[in-house]
């Protein structure tokens, strides 16, 4: 069973930045593909982005793209998750998840382990 920790969230005002961190518990972490999502009260998980097992390919949504930046150390287990320019509607919690199929895809039915989410909150 795979596990995965995120971490890095917090406070930060509007036009900052934060790097979240996802960290996940398995031997062969390069097998897996690697998705940050997002969720607001209410709401369903909204894809964010996507790092790829096969080659490290990435996938953004329009409303993140040239914002955030994904990547991964397979070295380390850890994938990463570089916001910038955050503004208050990127408020939320945010998950990382992972499955084995090595194509970025943003549904969340597509992904079979998640993380415990960390909250981010843009505000002044």
């Amino acid at each position: 069973q795979l596990q995965l920790v995120e971490s890095g969230g917090g406070l930060v005002q509007p036009g900052g930045s934060l790097k979240l961190s996802c960290v996940a518990s398995a031997v062969n972490f390069d097998y897996y593909t690697i998705g940050w999502f997002r969720q607001v009260p209410g709401k369903n998980h909204a894809g964010l982005s996507c790092v790829s097992s096969r080659d490290g390919g990435t996938f953004y949504v329009d409303s993140v793209k040239g914002r955030f930046t994904v990547s991964r150390d397979n070295a380390k287990n850890t994938v990463y998750l570089q916001m910038n320019n955050l503004k208050p509607e990127d408020t939320a919690v945010y998950y990382c998840a992972a499955k084995e199929v090595p194509i970025c895809t943003m549904s969340f039915w597509d992904f079979d382990f998640w993380g415990q989410g960390t909250q981010v909150t843009v505000s002044s």
